[in-house]
């Protein structure tokens, strides 16, 4: 019998410190790099999150890998400050699991994803998202 997918989330939460929407704000001023995962839906429905790389959670890890043919410039480091966001902080929590076990041990997500920054009063852009395939 399966433990289930709120075992899956305890589990991958337990290896990670999750951020605050104010506390992803410092992190990115400070040089973390903010991804995300939201479908295009999402983004229109809540808004496009500022400064942030949008990446499909299908190719995550392949963009985000420094070892990878595949990965974006920015992923410069197995080192490297890495914060992903979904519409809820669900997905995320599991996404940045998944980039822990590649070895960037810095990944993170952020609490309550883009309802949480919203609800916290902070700003969504009306630039184009920087869309990465």
């Amino acid at each position: 019998m399966s433990p289930g997918v709120d075992a899956l989330l305890e589990q991958a939460r337990a290896g990670v410190r999750r951020l605050t929407p104010h506390q992803s704000v410092e992190a990115v001023r400070a040089g973390a790099l903010l991804i995300d995962t939201r479908t295009d839906v999402q983004r229109r429905a809540q808004g496009e999150l500022p400064g942030a790389i949008v990446i499909d959670r299908t190719v995550l890890e392949w963009r985000l890998d420094p070892a990878s043919a595949w990965h974006i410039p920015e992923a410069t480091g197995y080192d490297q400050k890495i914060i992903v966001v979904c519409r809820q902080g669900y997905s995320s929590s599991l996404a940045a699991a998944s980039l822990q076990a590649l070895g960037l041990r810095r990944a993170t997500d952020m609490i309550g994803g883009m309802q949480a920054w919203l609800a916290a009063g902070l700003p969504t852009s009306d630039q184009p998202a920087d869309i990465r395939y």
